[in-house]
């Protein structure tokens, strides 16, 4: 379960108190320090294989980015800050970050291309305060793996099932483009990225 410890913090007192070395995983959400729940087998094969996947693309490209194991996304000024799943960074943008080189923390959509939320019990949080806030950062595309059909009905349809939401920014904006099952995702960030939903969730699991 998720859970929300009573403190409200500014984002400095949560980066202050923020363990090292910790096996739990925390969030700040809107100035609310959050314990994340301990990612399931399939939640954590899902990542990894995206990983994969998209680091291939990077190196067959020959881009300047790179996937992080462990970065802060903070939106602009807000009392949050964020552990995606999976992040692509754009290391040409690093010199306007000044926050990165000692504590990991990134603030600008420019730095960030893609960003990825694997959907867990907190489901709520990668459909509306992540949603919001990646979109008002600037970051140009979003992924939410709902790989367990855990969204609300409005997100993944009824009856539910299984999930991938592509949102892009188009004018500030984020476009979202919903593909399930045998559909080859979309993506502005990598076009030639040829993965269907099935392949995401099936190969994952191999």
């Amino acid at each position: 379960m998720l859970q929300t410890l009573p403190k409200i913090t500014t984002f400095q007192e949560f980066i202050d108190w923020l363990p090292e070395n910790s096996d739990v995983r925390y969030e700040l959400h809107h100035g609310n320090i959050v314990e994340m729940a301990q990612p399931v087998g399939e939640h954590e094969e899902i990542k990894g294989f995206l990983n994969v996947e998209i680091s291939f693309e990077i190196k067959r490209l020959g881009l300047s980015y790179g996937i992080p194991n462990q970065v802060i996304v903070r939106p602009d000024d807000k009392d949050s800050g964020y552990f995606p799943d999976v992040l692509v960074m754009n290391r040409a943008n690093l010199p306007n970050e000044s926050r990165w080189k000692k504590e990991s923390i990134l603030s600008s959509g420019a730095s960030i291309p893609l960003v990825i939320e694997v959907v867990s019990t907190n489901w709520r949080d990668d459909y509306y305060s992540k949603f919001a806030d990646y979109e008002e950062m600037g970051i140009l595309e979003y992924w939410i793996v709902d790989y367990a059909a855990l969204g609300g009905r409005n997100f993944i349809g009824n009856p539910k099932q299984p999930t991938i939401s592509v949102c892009n920014l188009v004018e500030g904006e984020y476009q979202i483009s919903k593909f399930q099952n045998s559909d080859c995702l979309i993506s502005q960030t990598f076009p030639d990225l040829n993965l269907t939903v099935n392949q995401i969730f099936q190969n994952s699991k191999i």
